[in-house]
């Protein structure tokens, strides 16, 4: 039987072929390897037609029964299977087959010699469970004597004339390959190592929750930030509870601890706005909003809070470590920025990063620094393996990002501050690798629908699941075996899926590439800036593209999980982490000196438009005297060049100009000498 179907480059018959046909045209001179050519096109393409459209497995029939008679053979009815290479196994009729025998030529082919029948030893063969497959195979037929031919060798005798497509049974292992293609294998494929993935997607998110409070802090420093009725109403809610609950003694336990922190946050958002303030808009917004003529109260209530929260056990309240540095910074910075009477107008940053319920610590700025670099790696990762990226220029921008260099930790409850240059590098970093990580996923979804093609070498179709005892056979399980499904083996068992995956990957795929919408400021009047609800809760993962990963990914009953895909973690040795560090302090230093460098540039800049000025504001009278002064010079050599031309001698050494008389100066009537 021929396995290859014409295919240029090494295809077999489980892989799609380049196909030639014949062309017959008048007076062409026949040969069999036209028509042999032409047998085996139709032949190649119908295979073709089996496995791409249908798949491996049983169409119909094919049931296997016990033997009436009982003993080791069982009954397999009539009915129609296809291999994974294509091939069309028709069974005719009712076939008793003697699986004893089956299994002793297996032990005969595995041993490579026949040790007589013994149906109580086959722990060779894995146990007493094994599987009967049917097998595709040909036999060559009908054999007829050739005609003699002028050729120089003498003809053979019968040759056969017809290829008879059959079928044999055998047993093998009880397991058998799934040929069953699940979206979410491909998935993984693209995302690599799943909890890398989440850890790289989570940080993501946390950063996606700072990146527009980062830049509309940074951008606008010096705004006022609207406070309205939805803010009054959070002041009195939380300065209510807390009231009611912050004192006491010792740390509060867990649950009570998260509820405080809330409260705490809310409530300083609240009083950072009232700070942005000068003193006349304090007075309106008290005249505006009573609740505010308690907001010295507040300021004490929410020292009490802190200095409680301090002394709990944050491990046990905040378990994710993400939350649990959010939380950190709550306390830290409302006790540092809004506990002290008036606020801290120096730290003008981290008070409108809390007036928008985003508190940033020194912490949480490493922490951002590690992260942005976390998720760049991980995307170039990625980005390295993909074998069909289809968004282009994804990896050239990634690689571009201006990422911020890592910090060594901070003490505990540092309160250093934050400068406008490092928080709109961690802002404009943050934006383009969260546009980044969502056009990856994107890539990721969209690709998954479009199945890749079997290439199973394993030609044998199950048809059951076989348990004998001793000789016999005693129980037949045909309920797993694989079935030919619409669409094959490809799109069977999600099919349900399909419809859905369809509508969403419409509204999500073939889109323009999502960019990051910057926030824009008023050019005149207080900054609206909602308080960010749920920092410290639950962070639900929405939207279309959610959706399609979690049908991706998320077995439904019956079927088969997505194959993880397993990579080799390396891991940075300590040495290479210690001069990260230290090269991150040394860019820190360079970064201040740059700093004091561009203003000694200002100052230098500022003392020459002062001499510029001072120039413009001298009297008329001295313009012409000092423009004399300034060509004095110049004119000797001129009076001497002048003087050779007209004389045909050479000119003698000259002698030193003398001293110019100074002429006396006139007064003007009404000077005084």
């Amino acid at each position: 039987m021929r396995t290859d179907c014409g295919c240029g480059c090494g295809g077999d018959a489980t892989s799609t072929s380049a196909f030639v046909r014949p062309r017959f045209f008048a007076g062409q001179l026949l040969t069999e390897d036209d028509l042999s050519l032409l047998v085996e096109y139709t032949t190649a393409k119908s295979r073709l037609h089996n496995r791409s459209l249908y798949g491996p497995g049983v169409i119909c029939g094919l049931a296997v029964s016990c033997d009436p008679c009982g003993g080791g053979t069982v009954a397999v009815h009539p009915g129609h299977a296809l291999d994974c290479a294509g091939n069309d196994i028709v069974v005719p009729c009712t076939e008793r087959v003697d699986v004893r025998a089956l299994v002793r030529e297996r032990r005969i082919s595995a041993l490579g010699v026949d040790c007589g029948e013994n149906c109580d030893n086959d722990a060779d063969d894995g146990g007493r469970r094994y599987g009967l497959y049917v097998r595709y195979q040909e036999s060559p037929v009908e054999p007829v004597a050739p005609y003699a031919t002028e050729e120089p060798c003498p003809s053979p005798g019968c040759v056969p004339s017809r290829i008879q497509e059959g079928f044999r049974f055998v047993v093998g292992p009880d397991d058998v390959e799934d040929h069953r293609h699940n979206p979410g294998t491909r998935l993984l494929a693209s995302l690599g190592d799943l909890a890398r993935a989440d850890r790289a997607r989570i940080r993501d998110r946390r950063l996606g929750m700072y990146v527009d409070a980062l830049l509309v802090a940074s951008l606008g420093t010096g705004r006022t930030f609207r406070f309205d009725a939805a803010d009054a109403r959070r002041y009195a809610a939380a300065f209510a509870w807390l009231r009611a609950n912050a004192g006491g003694e010792g740390p509060p336990p867990p649950p009570t601890a998260r509820e405080m922190t809330e409260h705490v946050r809310a409530l300083a958002a609240a009083v950072a706005r009232f700070d942005t303030y000068d003193q006349a808009g304090r007075e309106q917004l008290g005249r505006d909003y009573p609740d505010l003529a308690t907001v010295r109260e507040a300021r004490g209530v929410l020292g009490t809070a802190c200095e409680r929260l301090r002394g709990a056990d944050l491990e046990a309240v905040w378990p994710d470590p993400l939350r649990r540095t959010i939380a950190r910074a709550a306390v830290t910075e409302t006790a540092a920025r809004v506990v002290p009477e008036g606020g801290d107008p120096d730290a003008a940053l981290e008070v409108r990063m809390l007036a928008q319920g985003t508190p940033l610590g020194h912490a949480l700025r490493v922490e951002f620094r590690a992260d942005i670099g976390l998720i760049r790696e991980w995307l170039l990762g990625r980005l390295d393996q993909a074998a069909d990226l289809a968004d282009c220029a994804l990896r050239t921008e990634v690689a571009a990002v201006d990422v911020p260099p890592p910090l060594p930790p901070p003490p505990p409850d540092s309160t250093e501050k934050a400068t406008v240059a490092e928080v709109q590098q961690l802002a404009e970093a943050a934006a383009a690798l969260g546009t980044a990580v969502r056009r990856l996923l994107t890539d990721a979804a969209c690709a998954t629908l479009n199945p890749p093609c079997g290439d199973s070498a394993d030609t044998d179709v199950l048809l059951a699941h076989l348990e004998l005892d001793g000789c016999d056979v005693v129980r037949v399980c045909s309920a797993t075996r694989e079935q030919v499904l619409p669409g094959g083996s490809a799109y069977g068992e999600w099919l349900p899926k399909l419809y859905r995956l369809r509508e969403l990957a419409e509204r999500v795929c073939c889109r323009p590439l999502p960019a990051y919408q910057r926030p824009t400021l008023p050019t005149e009047g207080p900054v609206a800036r909602p308080y960010a609800e749920g920092l410290l809760g639950d962070w639900p993962r929405t939207g279309d593209l959610e959706e399609m990963l979690s049908l991706l990914l998320t077995p439904a009953p019956g079927e088969t999980p997505p194959k993880a895909l397993h990579e080799q973690v390396y891991t940075t040795p300590s040495e290479v982490t210690d001069s990260m560090q230290e090269l991150a302090r040394l860019r820190t230093q360079v970064s201040d000196l740059t700093a004091a460098l561009e203003g000694l540039r200002a100052q230098m800049s500022s003392a020459q438009t002062q001499v510029t000025h001072l120039a413009e504001q001298l009297p008329e009278r001295l313009g012409p005297r000092l423009a004399e002064l300034e060509g004095a010079p110049d004119e000797a050599p001129a009076e001497a060049a002048q003087a050779s031309d007209q004389t045909d001698e050479p000119a003698k050494p000259s002698a030193p100009p003398a001293k110019r008389a100074r002429a006396p100066r006139t007064r003007k009537s009404g000077e005084t000498p």
